[in-house]
C-alpha cells in the first residue's frame, strides 16, 4: 500500500481503535495512585470509540471527511485529561489532510506532527514523561527516518513510529518520579502506542480486531466482587435504531459480565450486568447512540438505586438569562447541595466518570444564558470543560478550574447574581483559593507513593492532591485527616458524607469535629461514591 485514501485511512483507524479497547484493562492498571479514578483506558477508549462512530456514521469515503468526522467524535466524545490530548492529536491531524485525497508517507508523518504541535498548545503547562512526550518524540525521530530514507514506504514509517513511541514510553519514569516509584510507564503514552501499534497492525495486512465482537473469551465472564455494576440508558439513533440486534448485543454482553437485564423500550435501550471491564460495556452502549445515563460503582461497595427506578428527563431549553451556574457531582445529596446553591445545571459525573466534551456542550445549549460559569470540580474534567467552552458558539463560557467539591460549593456560595462578569469571575475565583480539601477513599491496589508504603483495602487521607495518611479504620483515617487539615485559623468545616458511610461513622465524626475545633459545622450528606469522607476547611 503506497497511500492511504478515505476508506483506508477509516480502516487503520479502526485497528488503532479497536487495539486501545482490547487494552484498557491493562492501561487503567498502569494509574499511578492507588484511588479508584476515572481510568484513563477507559477515558482514552470512550474517546476514540466516539470519534469511530462519527466517521461509520458520516458514510464517506472522502479521506477528508473521514479525518474531519473522527476528529470531530473525539472532541465531543473527549473524557479526562488523556482523551482531549488524543482528540487534539487528531485535531492537527485532521487539520493538516484537508486538502488531500490521498496520504502519501510524507502526509502521514506531515499530519502526526501536526498533531502533536497541536496537543502541546492545548495544554497550558505541558509535562513531560506523560503523552504528550510520547506523541512528540516518536513522530520527531520517524519524520527524522522520513528524511534519511526518502524511498521508506508507510509500513517502514509505522514501524519507526511504533518503535520510537515504545522507547519513550519506556523511558517516562525516569522523567516522572513518581511513575518510577510506582514502578509503572506513562499511562496515556501507553494508550497512544496502543492506537499506534493498531495503526501497524492494519498496514501490515493484519488488522486488529475487537476481542468483543471477536469470540474471544474475556475475562468478565466470571465476575468477583471486585467488579463492578455497569447501568445506562442509551437513547438509539437513527442508524443505531436500524443496526440493533437484541440477541447480538446480549450474546456480546454476556461475554463481558453477567446478571444481565437487557430492555428495549421503543427507542430506548436499558442495561444492568456486573463485570470487570466496564468500559467494553459502556463502548457497546455508544455504538448505537447517545447516552441518557450511566452509573458505575464497584459490587464491593454499597448497592446503589437502580437508574432505570427513576428515568431522567431531558433538560428544557429554558429562557435566555445573565447568568447561569453548571457544576460537577455525583451523588444524589450533592447535586441537590449545589442544586440550592445556585447552579442551575449539575452534570453528572466525577472521579469514576468523567463527563464528557459533549455532556457540557449540551448543559450549556439547554441552559441558556449569556454568561455561563462551569465548575469542573476535579483536575480530571478541567480540559474537557475547556474544549466544550471553546465550541460553544455564541455564548460567553469561563470555566473556572475548580479540583474539588469543597472549591465548587465555595464558588457558588460566592456567586452575586446582581454582579457582572468580572466582579464574580473575581470573587468565585477567590472563594476557590481560601479553601483547603481533605478526602478519605480506599486504596485499590499495593503500591508506594512518595515513599509511603499502601495497602489494599486501607483508608487513605488525601490532602489537596496528596496522600498524607493511611489507616485501616475509615473513621480514624478522617479524624488524623481533620488534625491535618485544621488550624488555628480555620473558622468552618463542611463535611460530606459518601454513600459507604454509617449514620453511627458520621455521627462519630461530627461529634469529633464539635469536641476538637472551635468552627462552625456544616454537615451534609452527599451520597457520593468513591469518597467516605469530603471536607472542606476555611
Amino acid at each position: 500500500m503506497d497511500k492511504l485514501n478515505g476508506t483506508t485511512l477509516l480502516e487503520m483507524l479502526e485497528s488503532g481503535n479497536n487495539n486501545l479497547n482490547n487494552h484498557q484493562s491493562e492501561i487503567n492498571a498502569l494509574n499511578v495512585f492507588p484511588v479508584p479514578d476515572g481510568d484513563t483506558g477507559t477515558n482514552m477508549s470512550l474517546t476514540s470509540s466516539n470519534g469511530i462512530a462519527e466517521a461509520v456514521k458520516s458514510g464517506s469515503k472522502s479521506l477528508p471527511v473521514v479525518a474531519k468526522t473522527f476528529s470531530r467524535g473525539l472532541l465531543m466524545g473527549a473524557r479526562g485529561n488523556s482523551g482531549v490530548i488524543l482528540s487534539q492529536i487528531f485535531r492537527g491531524f485532521s487539520k493538516e489532510v484537508q486538502s488531500l485525497d490521498e496520504l502519501s508517507v510524507r502526509d502521514l508523518s506531515n499530519a502526526f506532527l501536526s498533531g502533536s504541535k497541536m496537543a502541546y498548545k492545548a495544554v497550558m503547562r505541558p509535562v513531560e514523561g506523560t503523552i504528550l512526550t510520547v506523541v512528540r518524540e516518536s513522530t520527531e525521530q520517524a519524520d527524522a527516518y522520513l528524511n534519511e530514507n526518502p524511498e521508506a514506504t508507510l509500513v517502514d514509517y509505522m514501524d519507526t513510529l511504533c518503535a520510537a513511541a515504545k522507547v519513550s514510553l519506556d523511558h517516562t519514569p525516569e522523567l516522572l518520579p513518581v511513575l518510577k516509584e510506582a514502578r509503572v510507564v506513562d499511562s496515556g503514552g501507553s494508550g497512544l502506542l496502543c492506537v499506534f501499534e493498531g495503526f501497524k497492525a492494519y498496514l501490515h495486512g493484519n488488522p486488529v480486531r475487537s476481542e468483543k465482537e471477536g469470540g474471544q473469551k474475556t475475562s468478565g465472564t466470571a465476575v468477583q466482587e471486585s467488579g463492578y455494576c455497569v447501568e445506562f440508558i442509551v437513547n438509539l439513533s437513527e442508524r443505531g435504531a436500524v443496526q440493533y440486534n437484541d440477541d447480538k448485543v446480549r450474546s456480546v454482553l454476556e461475554k463481558l459480565g453477567n446478571e444481565l437485564t437487557l430492555i428495549r423500550d421503543d427507542n430506548t435501550v436499558k442495561v444492568k450486568i456486573n463485570t470487570r471491564l466496564p468500559g467494553d460495556v459502556l463502548n457497546q452502549g455508544q455504538r448505537y447512540g447517545e447516552f441518557e445515563e450511566v452509573q458505575v460503582y464497584g459490587l464491593s461497595k454499597q448497592a446503589r438505586p437502580s437508574i432505570f427506578d427513576v428515568r431522567k428527563e431531558a433538560p428544557a431549553v429554558q429562557e435566555e438569562k445573565e447568568y447561569g451556574i453548571i457544576t460537577v457531582a455525583a451523588g444524589d445529596g450533592l447535586k441537590k447541595l449545589f442544586t440550592d446553591y445556585r447552579a442551575d445545571v449539575v452534570v453528572s459525573g466525577g472521579q469514576t466518570m468523567n463527563p464528557s466534551t459533549e455532556d457540557f456542550v449540551s448543559a450549556i445549549s439547554a441552559l441558556n444564558a449569556r454568561h455561563v460559569f462551569i465548575l469542573p470540580n476535579n483536575s480530571n474534567i478541567i480540559m474537557a470543560a475547556k474544549q466544550a467552552a471553546e465550541v460553544s458558539e455564541g455564548k460567553d463560557v469561563i470555566v473556572i478550574e475548580t479540583k474539588s467539591i469543597p472549591q465548587g460549593l465555595s464558588a457558588c456560595m460566592a456567586f452575586n447574581p446582581e454582579g457582572d462578569t468580572e466582579t464574580n469571575l473575581n470573587a468565585m475565583s477567590e472563594a476557590v483559593a481560601s479553601v483547603k480539601t481533605g478526602q478519605v477513599t480506599y486504596s485499590i491496589k499495593d503500591t508506594v507513593v512518595e515513599g509511603r508504603e499502601i495497602h489494599e483495602g486501607d483508608f487513605m487521607g488525601l490532602l489537596e492532591k496528596d496522600i498524607v495518611l493511611t489507616d485501616p479504620d475509615k473513621v480514624t483515617a478522617t479524624k488524623r485527616l481533620l488534625d491535618e487539615i485544621c488550624d488555628e485559623d480555620t473558622e468552618i468545616i463542611t463535611l460530606i458524607k459518601g454513600e459507604d458511610v454509617t449514620e453511627e461513622e458520621f455521627e462519630a465524626v461530627q461529634a469529633y469535629i464539635e469536641e476538637t475545633f472551635e468552627v462552625d459545622l456544616d454537615a451534609e450528606d452527599g451520597g457520593q461514591p468513591v469518597y467516605s469522607f469530603i471536607i472542606g476547611a476555611e
